[in-house]
């Protein structure tokens, strides 16, 4: 297997699981009035030998206008680092927390993220976050 193929491929996979797990619905083109879906980009996938079963997951997320997650949870610790523009997060027992660039946030392993999104219907918003998780997990699991 070419060195591309060993590592553009789990960058492929991540990305294509992540870009199904994180669209709720589906997307509709002929209603313009709904907002378009999170678009998550794996960037790096990387197994822990310090830390034996774990690896770490860093994905880039972009937030069109209005654009907002499921509520799902990680089973990861999760650090979110906010790039561009304003979002709002809450885990479950939490409060909503507006963010812009350069504050970060938080989940644990077992927080339900009950919202993700964007704070602005008119701007985009972009974050990088980092999952700590078992390897070969899914990065997201939507709570139904």
């Amino acid at each position: 297997m070419s060195k591309i193929a060993k590592i553009g491929l789990p960058f492929i996979a991540a990305g294509a699981l992540l870009g199904q797990l994180a669209h709720a619905a589906p997307q509709h083109a002929a209603h313009a009035a709904t907002p378009a879906d999170p678009i998550v980009t794996a960037l790096m996938n990387k197994d822990l030998p310090d830390i034996p079963g774990k690896d770490a997951l860093m994905i880039i997320v972009d937030y069109p206008p209005g654009a907002a997650d499921p509520i799902h949870r990680h089973d990861a610790y999760s650090f979110v680092y906010v790039l561009e523009g304003s979002i709002i997060m809450q885990v479950k027992g939490g409060k909503e927390t507006l963010l812009t660039p350069g504050q970060t946030f938080y989940e644990g392993p077992d927080d339900i993220h009950t919202v993700g999104r964007n704070a602005s219907q008119t701007e985009p918003a972009k974050f990088l976050v980092v999952l700590i998780k078992k390897q070969g997990a899914p990065a997201l699991i939507p709570i139904k």
